[in-house]
């Protein structure tokens, strides 16, 4: 079992940056992918980034590749998604999730899921 906390999310004008934490509990949480995604307001919920349990492989979507980047930190349970350049069309709420080894794209292959956390960019 994996539980997800994501924090970081709030208020910014459009070219700040800012930094996503999604914090885990359970002591396999090495073994786990993380992805992050996003929900704009009135649409679905869309891939944004992902990283392997290693972090030696990460996949990002074409819309913010160059601007967010995702890392982990195994030692203390946590993953990362930096954030900058940020545009008004980066505003959503912002999840991250969880599966074994191995990233993807899609969010129904993911089994552990935070709250999320509200990313809001003004222009």
């Amino acid at each position: 079992q994996v539980q997800l906390v994501e924090s970081g999310g709030g208020l910014v004008q459009a070219g700040d940056s800012l930094r996503l934490s999604c914090a885990a509990s359970g002591r396999t949480f090495s073994t786990y992918a993380v992805g992050w995604f996003r929900q704009a307001p009135g649409k679905g919920r869309a891939f944004v980034t992902a990283i392997s349990w290693t972090g030696g492989r990460t996949y990002t979507t074409d819309s913010v590749n160059g601007r967010f980047t995702i890392s982990r930190d195994n030692d203390k349970n946590t993953v990362y998604l930096q954030m900058i350049k940020l545009k008004p069309e980066d505003t959503a709420v912002y999840y991250c999730a969880a599966r074994p080894k191995l990233p993807s794209t899609s969010e129904a292959e993911y089994d552990y899921w935070g709250q999320g956390t509200q990313v809001t960019v003004s222009s």
